[in-house]
């Protein structure tokens, strides 16, 4: 495969499940009436919205507190102690919620990305993908990244090569990591149909955007 960047393939419409189901959420978030004593612990410590409320991500996650108790730390650390600037760790994220169509990720990461350093005309280049003018060398690297492993499972040799002369091997490792880990999140969000607070932007998802994720 060369390192072109590749147009995410049509999805099918907003709004719609396979067969085409409008009855969203396929799993609703866990009302707090319903919370036991060990999912109230898991829950404390979640980030809240203004108001306190516990985002549906959470919530919906809550109903497997297993699952949940171990993937909370291993998201943590990527989110808020990786090796990534914030800002090269949200272009990434930004990117590849764009390239699944996950509503959810995107609208819940611009606030975050703005935070970061990541500006309005960044977050529209991002829809362009790695080719669009403005990106730094390093960043068109990063987002061709971000594309290969969404369409070939893999990083090509060509942008490894070109990663590899900024960042030493735990940076690379982190790189394929935090990519996967938002697919991951992905696939849960969009098949899954957890659904966007009210308040978050979801402009810019992309062509396979799925309201309910």
């Amino acid at each position: 495969m060369d390192d072109a960047a590749t147009e995410v393939p049509d999805a099918p419409p907003p709004d719609h499940l396979p067969g085409g189901s409008r009855r969203l959420p396929r799993i609703a978030p866990l009302p707090e009436d319903r919370w036991d004593a060990r999912v109230r612990r898991l829950l404390a410590n979640a980030p809240r919205d203004p108001g306190g409320r516990v985002p549906n991500i959470f919530t919906t996650l809550a109903r497997h507190p297993d699952l949940y108790a171990r993937f909370m730390p291993f998201g943590g650390q990527l989110l808020r102690e990786g090796l990534l600037p914030g800002r090269i760790r949200e272009l990434l994220i930004l990117r590849t919620a764009h390239n699944t169509g996950a509503a959810y990720e995107w609208g819940r990461h611009l606030p975050l990305a703005e935070a970061a350093g990541v500006s309005a005309a960044d977050v529209r280049r991002i829809t362009r993908g790695p080719d669009a003018v403005g990106w730094t060398d390093l960043e068109c690297h990063l987002l061709r990244a971000a594309d290969q492993l969404h369409r070939d499972a893999r990083i090509s040799t060509v942008t490894w090569e070109a990663l590899a002369s900024y960042y030493e091997e735990a940076e690379l490792i982190e790189i394929t990591m935090l990519i996967g880990q938002y697919h991951m999140l992905a696939f849960f969000l969009n098949s899954v149909g957890v659904q966007l607070e009210p308040g978050f932007d979801r402009t810019g998802t992309g062509k396979g955007a799925r309201a309910d994720g």
